[in-house]
């Protein structure tokens, strides 16, 4: 088993910045690859970005340019910097990790308003 916990989600006004940061315990030798998903209200849970097992970031083309996502090597902590932050970005965002079977966090939430 694969346990993920989020932070660094809050308020933040439209132009802001936030980091999140996700740490994963348990059996992370197994975990070939990490992201991030955001679930608005009333909509679909989405992918924002992930980092692949070759380390290659991807990103959903709402979020290009704006955010970034990281990890260290040890595949224990994974980054989500998200700068010029829009309410269109208000959500829950979890972290995801995949390994012997997909892992889900329990979310944080971003507002941006004003």
């Amino acid at each position: 088993q694969v346990q993920l916990v989020e932070s660094g989600g809050g308020l933040v006004q439209p132009g802001g910045s936030l980091r999140l940061s996700c740490v994963a315990s348990g059996s992370i030798f197994s975990i070939n690859g990490m992201g991030w998903y955001r679930q608005a209200p009333g909509k679909q849970r989405e992918l924002v970005a992930s980092i692949r097992h070759d380390g290659t970031p991807v990103y959903a083309d709402s979020v290009q340019v704006r955010f970034t996502v990281s990890g260290d090597n040890a595949k224990i902590t994974i980054y989500l910097q998200m700068n010029n932050l829009k309410p269109e970005d208000t959500a829950v965002y979890y972290c995801n990790a995949l390994g012997f079977k997909e892992y889900w966090g329990k979310g944080t939430l971003v507002t941006v308003s004003s």
